[in-house]
């Protein structure tokens, strides 16, 4: 089985997660929404009255903390600039927002599908 890159490993939990938030009553608007050098916010759905703006973090082992753990302040700061841009350019100032954490443990070694938690308003 060949190998996977950081960035394909990235595109692949992504959609594993996006398709986790579908059977959780999401409705994906977007996916890798990338505003220049600034950066991306991985997905954006809406649940219910909520648009979210969704980090995705995968681990192999809890061994350095959790994957949500991973989303630090300045990625927080980070991803905030970007959905305020989001919600600019798309005029939703009316709506409700949130920011969400899909954590996403794989298990290689014992070849078990992979531990899914979401963490609505993570931040």
């Amino acid at each position: 089985m060949e190998k996977l890159n950081k960035r394909q490993m990235g595109s692949s939990n992504e959609i594993i997660a996006a398709s986790y938030l579908k059977t959780c009553g999401y409705f994906i608007i977007n996916q890798n929404y990338r505003v220049g050098r600034l950066g991306e916010i991985d997905i954006i759905a809406r649940e219910n009255e909520y648009i979210c703006f969704i980090e995705v973090k995968s681990r192999k082992s809890l061994l350095y903390g959790t994957p949500a753990e991973a989303v630090n302040k300045k990625k927080q700061d980070n991803i905030r600039k970007i959905a305020y841009i989001y919600i600019n350019q798309h005029k939703l100032h009316s709506m409700n927002f949130r920011f969400d954490v899909v954590e996403i443990l794989i298990d290689k070694k014992n070849q078990t599908p992979p531990k899914i938690n979401l963490i609505k308003n993570a931040f």
